[in-house]
């Protein structure tokens, strides 16, 4: 079954990694036109609305038995932006990655029974 809620994410995963590329810019540009000052905000504000829908899009594989890998590494990626913009580019790779699994959303592999569970 397909979630809807990872496929939303995996496309607002991207639309962050753009975002996270595009704040290096715009940073560099604003700190050099202002002796070092910037408003870098709205690219902090943009990360965290990802965490909570990489959260969401976690539970939601959870409930209908779908991979986790996507969700987990979109969180990782999301929260190490918007802990600091410095790690904007492993979270560009990590979004990116994250949305490549989100889209695929492959059924979750059972683990096999251990000699405690037989």
């Amino acid at each position: 079954m397909k979630s809807r809620m990872n496929t939303w994410t995996a496309i607002y995963n991207i639309f962050n990694a753009v975002m996270l590329f595009v704040s290096w810019i715009f940073i560099i540009g604003e700190a050099i036109a202002n002796n070092g000052n910037t408003e870098a905000g709205v690219f902090y504000i943009i990360t965290w609305i990802g965490v909570v829908l990489n959260v969401l899009a976690l539970y939601y594989a959870k409930q209908l038995s779908i991979s986790i890998v996507g969700p987990v590494l979109g969180i990782i990626g999301s929260v190490l932006s918007g802990l600091a913009l410095l790690f904007a580019f492993p979270s560009i790779v990590l979004l990116i990655i994250s949305t490549v699994f989100e889209f695929l959303q492959k059924p979750a592999k059972k683990g096999e029974p251990t000699n405690e569970q037989q």
